[in-house]
């Protein structure tokens, strides 16, 4: 791992094993329930469901609630009535911010997005003043239980975009479009367990801070994940 790899590591096993996880939950249900309204629930006939499930099922999303999610999507008289919201911004040292939400009340949203940015320093900004810093990317990680030789034979057969070693894992990147194809060609050659898989974005270039302001940029990242609204951040430091 380039940069902060101590803090990185720790941040990640904390997202799969503490408290939160039900916080990590309850953001995917969101996001599946979205993807699932207004269509019969069947992942086969949606790709965008099948994404986002299979990012559940990255975040060790139990089965159970992956179904209960979807079931309330269709669900006669279905209450699910979220909207999409981007916001844009920076946090202190000029790191870009991108923040989507799902949120059934914009002014609330918005409310608590500006005020958290504005207490640790950061600032929205215009539509479209980060997000050209970002590429949507298929992100796929295992565990080194292949050479990398390997790795890369399946990655290119696969059409992926690149493989990276990670010093404890592989990274393969693809085009969103293919990120299903590539994932299922690992299956095939016997991997059954994924530390990340998902379709998201990826800064082009990242910054790298110091220690200590590198805490103080990935406090204000987590207090704004905190807000119930929010359901992904993505950012351009290297961590």
């Amino acid at each position: 791992m380039s940069g902060h790899s101590k803090w990185a590591t720790i941040h990640r096993k904390k997202g799969l094993i503490d408290a939160e996880r039900g916080k990590i939950f309850q953001k995917i249900a969101k996001e599946i329930q979205v993807a699932a309204k207004g269509t019969n629930g069947d992942p086969d006939m949606n790709p965008g469901l099948r994404m986002v499930i299979e990012k559940a099922r990255s975040n060790n999303m139990p089965k159970d609630n992956i179904e209960k999610a979807i079931n309330k999507a269709i669900g006669a008289g279905s209450d699910v009535n979220f909207e999409s919201i981007r916001y844009e911004g920076y946090a202190p040292h000029g790191i870009a911010l991108m923040i989507d939400c799902l949120t059934d009340n914009k002014n609330r949203t918005a409310m608590l997005v500006r005020s958290t940015l504005t207490k640790r320093g950061g600032n929205l900004g215009t539509d479209g003043s980060v997000s050209y810093l970002f590429k949507r990317l298929g992100v796929i990680e295992i565990e080194k239980n292949l050479d990398f030789d390997k790795v890369m034979d399946i990655a290119i057969g696969a059409d992926a975009n690149d493989v990276i070693d990670n010093d404890d894992s592989y990274i393969i990147y693809t085009e969103p479009d293919k990120f299903l194809d590539v994932k299922k060609a690992f299956e095939d050659n016997g991997v059954t367990e994924f530390i990340q898989s998902e379709v998201t974005y990826i800064a082009d270039n990242k910054i790298t801070l110091d220690d200590e302001n590198t805490e103080k940029v990935m406090t204000l990242i987590e207090a704004i994940d905190e807000i119930d609204d929010v359901n992904n951040v993505y950012h351009n430091l290297d961590i």
